[in-house]
């Protein structure tokens, strides 16, 4: 990313923020007759104990090299969390301008791909920081179509009807999603695949643009999600994201339910009506799973 695109990338960053901040949030007295949400940039300024002046060059790119204890002063004005504040200091820091390496189409290795298939009662998939997905065992598949190799998850969350019917909660589900996107991804913000994907998504969906122009960065990786499956009813499930050792741009997701608790009984169900044929759905269910790319898997519920 050449040097005025990083400027950019970091003064809309600290616009969108600035925007999101009330004023009695941040000990700013409202003395109303503002014209715009938020703080005002010599708020901020001086909150963050810096010139208005040159605050106003870092929103508008002409000041491209600032401290990193400006920066962290600046977060804290914002108010932005651990993650936000790790984002903006990768905005900050300039790129290489070098020949950009041909991203490789990534692999599941042998051993996370056994481990999932063996786990009868926990859904689990691989993503990269696109989340696209690479690996996923039957349960994963038989929650959801869309967590079948060769799917991306942001995309199939936002455009996908059945992902709303899905979720329960999918209000609260695509305002995690955005953030932990921009929060996987970080400051290539120019990247092709990138790119493709949140071009795709603001065109085809208003809810997604609204999100992404928050520019909120949040790297959750635990909790709860809500489903309303066709074939067992509602699921509560557990969720984590791990990263998987050794590869740097790889999350496992898993999905279980509580022992002993309703949701347990319906995933036990929804593992025995799409085991394996001739594979018992109480073991461990080796099944070879095809790499991305490869023609998509519909699952259990799945519309035609």
């Amino acid at each position: 990313m050449p040097r005025n695109q990083d400027a950019d990338s970091l003064g809309g960053f600290l616009r969108a923020r600035r925007g999101l901040v009330r004023p009695e949030e941040a000990g700013v007295p409202d003395q109303g007759n503002r014209r715009v949400p938020g703080l005002r940039r010599e708020e901020v300024a001086f909150l963050a104990g810096v010139s208005s002046d040159y605050y106003v060059r870092l929103e508008q790119g002409r000041d491209r090299n600032p401290s990193e204890q400006v920066l962290e002063s600046i977060a804290r004005a914002l108010r932005l969390d651990e993650d936000a504040t790790r984002y903006l200091l990768r905005l900050a820091k300039p790129r290489s301008t070098g020949r950009k390496r041909l991203r490789r189409p990534e692999k599941v290795g042998d051993g996370i791909r056994s481990l999932i298939d063996s786990w009868p009662l926990t859904a689990a998939y691989v993503h990269d920081n696109y989340m696209d997905v690479l690996a996923a065992n039957p349960l994963a598949i038989a929650l959801s179509p869309f967590n079948a190799p060769g799917q991306n998850s942001v995309l199939a969350a936002f455009l996908e009807p059945e992902m709303r019917e899905l979720h329960a909660d999918w209000e609260d589900m695509t305002a995690r999603v955005v953030p932990y996107l921009r929060s996987v991804v970080g400051a290539a913000v120019d990247d092709s695949r990138l790119v493709e994907i949140v071009g795709e998504l603001s065109v085809r969906s208003e809810r997604f643009r609204t999100l992404w122009a928050r520019q909120d960065v949040k790297y959750k990786t635990t909790g709860t999600t809500l489903l309303n499956h066709p074939q067992v009813g509602p699921l509560e499930l557990h969720y984590e994201k791990l990263l998987v050792a050794g590869t740097g741009t790889q999350t496992m997701i898993t999905y279980h339910a509580r022992p002993g608790s309703a949701s347990e009984e319906r995933l036990r169900l929804l593992a025995g009506m799409n085991a394996p044929r001739g594979a018992s759905p109480h073991g461990s269910g080796n099944r070879a799973h095809p790499e991305a790319g490869e023609p998509r898997q519909r699952g259990a519920g799945a519309q035609p």
